[in-house]
């Protein structure tokens, strides 16, 4: 899946690995990791990190890990588990035999914890939550040591052993690592280390009431897997120092070294789990999977492929700090995977009825149409002609406007792939005055093919046979959020920023019936309209569901 190409690339990471390498601070092969909290779904972001950590143990012949990290059982799930592990073998990541889960070491941690408070850098602290916050001080001021901060060794134990067995109320006791309270790094301020939590853990039941934090456990599950470049995205670069202080004061040996990346954004997306959380949990889209979604399963069911996102992530390129690119870089990389995959195929959104006058009333022409024109490797179909056929409403205007070259009273269009067609009359409902009908000759000679030159028409449109067409429902989608900023981290306001528009579905629409049989994920071009994927979660077999996944207009390119 990975361009090998691409691991050629000296980046900034590759360069920053290679040169310390070179010092040989390890005497173990190069192994990376990604460790998601299985606690919702990957996106579009996770994907660059993913990408980022799998090339670099390519780069270096290592060898990639994917571990959970399961260490908090009051939103994880299983669920979220699978998805996860779907999601990274559909981009081409397949970790193998390396998968693992954070929770597996839990006896671990835990010594890791009694081995601090027996060399005094730990301890248990009674502060409620409210107090651990008021004691840790803000950016310009220091924090205050805890009352509880010199409790001796012996009690220490005691009580940890007494939360363990779940003598304790939830949030009534922490433990702490015992650093520094007038740190200018607030994480290194006495950080929680573990805390108390009933809930049923999705892998290891009720086997534990405590739980450790992420910056407590994350070093440790590292070393224990051998991992040696903890690569994460640029927040946590202000938890580095308190990585390197867990591996120290635990004495591992060649401890694994993190190092940092910029964050990718796109305009118009939410990235952030909080907020995606809320968005599905609050019915505002149709979960996790919704095309409008940057989640790889909202990526995967609109129709992007795994090409079109490694695409993005290389053209995106390494980058170090938090960076907002424009979603039509995506779009753009789609069209650039499709365009020369798909068979392009004719669909009408919204029919317009046309009765060709002067064609035999029972005839029933197959007609010979390339499936693409740029790659003619995908070879020709044959689609039913006939007397009467549908095109899209909006291919007619009854009084054109000046550059209009489709279908207008007494005007003169070409049907793809078959016969110039004249409007002659217009039918219209005697109630509403809405147009009903088109009736209209054809010229025999001008069939497609047949190299005709006796005059020129300026405007081809699309059609489908009658009798033969196949009913299907498509989705229209555009981006979700009215906005291209993105809400802040702290805001509630995202919610009045939905696009009311963003998914417009038509009931009815009529294509030819080279796709009756369609397989679900399998991708086509609309003619004239875009690129469209049967949606795998609502066809079946007696109607086909597609969904838009970008229209042909390619903004990306003109900018």
């Amino acid at each position: 899946m990975v361009n090998e190409k691409d691991l050629q690339t000296e980046n900034f990471i590759f360069k920053l690995i290679k040169g310390e390498i070179e010092q040989n601070p390890f005497g173990r092969k190069m192994c990376t990791r990604f460790p998601p909290e299985p606690n919702g779904y990957l996106h579009i972001g996770s994907a660059y990190a993913i990408h980022t950590n799998y090339t670099v143990a390519r780069r270096f012949n290592g060898t990639f890990h994917l571990r959970f990290d399961d260490t908090n059982p009051l939103k994880e799930d299983i669920e979220y588990v699978n998805a996860i592990i779907e999601d990274i073998k559909w981009l081409g990541y397949d970790p193998g035999n390396h998968i693992y889960y954070g929770s597996d070491y839990s006896d671990e941690i835990y010594d890791a914890a009694v081995k601090l408070i027996k060399q005094g850098k730990a301890y248990v602290c009674d502060l409620t939550p409210d107090e651990l916050t008021e004691y840790r001080g803000t950016l310009t001021e220091p924090g205050k040591n805890s009352p509880y901060r010199d409790r001796s060794v012996e009690e220490n134990l005691m009580l940890l052993e007494k939360m363990k067995n779940g003598d304790f109320s939830a949030a009534s006791k922490v433990v702490r690592a015992k650093i520094d309270m007038a740190s200018p790094n607030i994480n290194m301020r006495d950080p929680v280390i573990y805390r108390i939590i009933y809930a049923e853990h999705y892998r290891t039941g009720n086997d534990w009431c405590i739980y450790p934090m992420y910056d407590f456990a994350h070093p440790i599950q590292d070393a224990i897997e051998g991992v040696t470049y903890s690569l994460c995205s640029i927040e946590f670069k202000d938890h580095r120092p308190l990585y390197e202080w867990v591996l120290k004061e635990l004495g591992i040996p060649e401890p694994p070294r993190q190092r940092e990346f910029g964050r990718l954004n796109l305009t118009g997306v939410v990235t952030s789990k909080r907020f995606l959380r809320q968005m599905v949990e609050g019915g505002y889209v149709d979960g996790w999977d919704d095309p409008r979604l940057p989640t790889l399963h909202g990526l995967r069911r609109r129709g992007f492929t795994p090409e079109s996102i490694l695409g993005f992530i290389e053209t995106v390129g390494s980058i170090r700090t938090e960076s907002t690119l424009d979603i039509s870089l995506l779009d753009h990389c789609l069209r650039q995977d499709l365009k020369e995959k798909t068979v392009s195929v004719m669909t009408v959104l919204h029919p317009l009825k046309v009765v060709i006058t002067n064609y035999p009333e029972d005839d029933v022409e197959l007609l010979t149409i390339e499936n693409n024109s740029e790659n003619e490797m995908l070879g020709k179909r044959e689609v039913p002609f006939s007397k009467t056929i549908y095109i899209e409403r909006d291919d007619f205007m009854e009084h054109p406007l000046k550059g209009f070259h489709r279908l207008s009273p007494n005007g003169e269009v070409r049907l793809k792939g078959a016969y110039f067609i004249r409007c002659e009359e217009v039918i219209k409902d005697t109630e509403t005055g809405e147009i009903t009908e088109l009736h209209c000759t054809y010229d025999p000679l001008t069939k497609s093919g047949t190299g005709f030159t006796g005059r020129k028409v300026k405007g081809t449109i699309h059609w489908v046979s009658s009798d033969h067409a196949v009913k299907v429902d498509v989705n229209l989608y555009e981006k979700l959020l009215l906005d291209q900023d993105i809400p802040k981290e702290d805001s509630e306001d995202w919610k009045d920023k939905i696009n009311p528009d963003s998914l417009v579905s038509i009931k009815g629409a009529l294509m030819e019936p080279s796709v009756k049989h369609a397989l679900p994920e399998q991708k086509f071009q609309f003619f004239r309209h875009g690129y469209f994927c049967v949606d795998k979660k609502y066809s079946t077999h007696d109607r086909l569901v597609f969904n838009r996944i970008v229209p042909l207009k390619d903004t990306w390119s003109k900018k």
